[in-house]
């Protein structure tokens, strides 16, 4: 089997002690490839510097919408230079979040519709954060979607609307440990019964998000535990594990551009 922890955070300082062994022991539970996914300047710096570490581990840069106050153009110009490494195939993470706003609006959007413009300009996929913004992602998203674009509604979240307009855009939705979680995943668990197979990734946003049952005995999460995701989504949609992994597992190699073969 082969799973592929489309999302997680390894840059976080949690890590930084038994990073050998996280990736060992995600190796260990079938999780072959990671993305370690950028937040901010010095978490995408970090990100870029561990995929250059391992095998199958990959990198993101970009600013998320919490970050957006600390957005200049030098940030942007140096994110930029850091997507030129070879290691680095998607830009994001970025979007909106106007639940905790940690950043004002208006910075959020900003740095959402430039991020958009470079990620088309690089011709990268994108990874997107979407939370509570009552339809506004998706009203600065549609211009800048088109024929060529690829990317993924990570940590999805969001209302059945929502759902059927990213499908009808082509995007790819991630699914978290949040599927396992009882009261939480319930809406999560109606919805993923609908998403097509080739439209689903799993993911743990690392250190993140623990699922059941690892949340009642680990400390954080970490990616091997992707596995406990990708086996309730086979439950929730009634199919062979090992038949999803390589469905999931094809999808996310085709959005970020990297071989299929272990």
């Amino acid at each position: 089997m082969n799973i592929f922890d489309s999302h997680c955070h390894l840059d976080d300082k949690g890590y930084d002690r038994e990073l050998d062994r996280v990736v060992e022991r995600a190796r260990q539970a079938d999780v072959k490839a990671i993305m370690a996914v950028g937040i901010d300047l010095s978490s995408s710096r970090k990100a870029v510097a561990i995929a250059g570490s391992y095998d199958r581990v990959y990198a993101s840069v970009g600013l998320h919408p919490h970050d957006a106050k600390s957005g200049n153009d030098r940030t942007m110009a140096e994110l930029q230079s850091l997507a030129a490494n070879a290691k680095v195939k998607a830009w994001g993470e970025t979007g909106l979040d106007f639940n905790r706003m940690y950043s004002p609006r208006e910075e959020q959007e900003q740095w959402f519709d430039r991020q958009m413009r470079i990620g088309a300009a690089l011709n990268l996929p994108m990874i997107f954060h979407e939370r509570d913004s009552q339809g506004r992602f998706l009203q600065m998203l549609k211009p800048h979607w088109g024929p060529g674009r690829k990317g993924v509604v990570h940590c999805f979240s969001g209302t059945d609307a929502e759902l059927d307009a990213y499908l009808a855009m082509g995007l790819y939705i991630g699914i978290t440990g949040i599927l396992t979680i009882a009261s939480r995943g319930q809406a999560l668990r109606q919805m993923a019964r609908r998403i097509p197979d080739e439209r689903l990734l799993v993911e743990t946003d690392a250190p993140y998000l623990t699922p059941a049952p690892e949340r009642n005995k680990a400390r954080r999460n970490e990616p091997a535990f992707v596995r406990t995701v990708l086996f309730k989504l086979a439950e929730i949609k009634q199919a062979d594990p090992d038949a999803l992994a390589a469905v999931t597992w094809a999808n996310t190699c085709r959005l970020f551009n990297v071989p299929e073969s272990v």
